[in-house]
């Protein structure tokens, strides 16, 4: 089994109005010396906005802001903007987040030449309900039976004025284009989705209509093991070795306490990461000390954002939805942990 160091909580939540109620899934990137971390901060009646501080080192904060860089400003994210992750592509950074209404979750992008000022460029994700999605992904054939459960929203197709959409969360840009296209994943439970386009004005009803018509195609992951058999879904960005695309993503597994999320690990395809080439059999690690059992949800730990200096790659997640945490591995011995545990279609 490998050596996973619990590092610790990073980062509380404050008296400030904005992350009163909790600070979790932060986005993480190094620029230099640097280390920003962008995160989900709550406030009471659980609206989220974007808050930001800077690391001087992976454990240690040297500059936090008493105000968010993001927050609501339009009605597609007028109940918040949740759970961040970041890349840079080129000279242009990709942060997305989910963009909540109050009645539907779907993925959004913002922009920066410049951390930590950000141009929002609104949803990327389908605009679509949950009966055409069905009908669409169906049409070659009987889907998943968990599609069905966890997306129909109680079968109501309108919700204090608006319509219910199909909930597609989790958007992850890869850091770099890929045969000249930027990859991006996505989840709709119970799977984890990819898109690959040369341009993002390329994301039109019809594009997502033919994407759902050839669904299969497009899953990366699927629920395979028992601590991920409820559902998964994208963690960090993936960081690219000699091996493959590391991939750390989130599960979640049902248990009489209520669901457990815990970090795992898979490797995918450099030139093809639609291509699954290895997966821990087990969690990478797991809800285990208070700040992790106990909080606004408790049993997660939810990890969204990595960095890797020399031979460590350091794990920054959300601890029971309340606190910021980090975890450290040896990334040469997960990667030999992976390669260990070959697919086999």
């Amino acid at each position: 089994m490998l050596e996973v160091k619990k590092e610790g909580v990073l980062l509380m939540k404050t008296h400030s109005g904005f992350e009163n109620e909790g600070v979790l899934n932060p986005a993480a990137i190094q620029e230099g010396n640097d280390i920003h971390l962008f995160y989900r901060a709550v406030s009471k009646g659980n609206y989220s906005s974007i808050g930001y501080c800077k690391l001087t080192d992976p454990l240690t904060i040297g500059e936090r802001m008493n105000t968010p860089v993001l927050f609501p400003q339009f009605d597609y994210e007028s109940h918040g903007l949740e759970d961040p992750r970041i890349v840079r592509i080129e000279e242009v950074y990709y942060l997305t987040y989910t963009a909540y209404d109050g009645i539907n979750a779907l993925g959004a992008l913002a922009v920066s030449k410049e951390l930590p000022h950000f141009e929002k460029m609104g949803i990327i994700t389908p605009h679509i309900a949950y009966e055409e999605f069905r009908h669409l992904a169906e049409s070659k054939g009987i889907i998943n039976e968990k599609y069905l459960r966890y997306n129909e929203h109680e079968r109501v197709q309108e919700k204090e004025g608006k319509k219910v959409l199909l909930w597609d969360k989790n958007v992850i840009f890869f850091p770099r284009k890929i045969k000249e296209k930027l990859y991006f994943l996505h989840r709709i439970k119970p799977d984890i989705q990819i898109v690959a386009v040369a341009d993002l004005a390329e994301l039109t009803p019809a594009f997502w209509q033919n994407y759902f018509l050839h669904l299969d195609d497009s899953i990366v992951l699927s629920p395979k093991y028992k601590h991920e058999i409820s559902y998964i879904g994208g963690g960090c960005p993936p960081i690219e070795t000699a091996h493959g695309w590391l991939l750390i993503y989130h599960s979640v597994h049902d248990t009489v306490k209520g669901y457990v999320y815990s970090a795992c690990a898979a490797l995918l395809d450099l030139e093809n990461p639609q291509k699954e080439l290895a997966r821990l059999p087990y969690a990478l690690f797991k809800p285990e000390f208070d700040w992790e059992l106990k909080g606004e949800v408790n049993n997660v730990c939810f990890p969204t954002g990595a960095i890797v200096q020399d031979d460590t790659l350091y794990i920054y997640y959300g601890a029971a939805d309340e606190q910021i945490a980090c975890a450290s591995v040896s990334i040469a011995a997960l990667l030999k942990e992976l390669l260990l545990n070959p697919n086999k279609p």
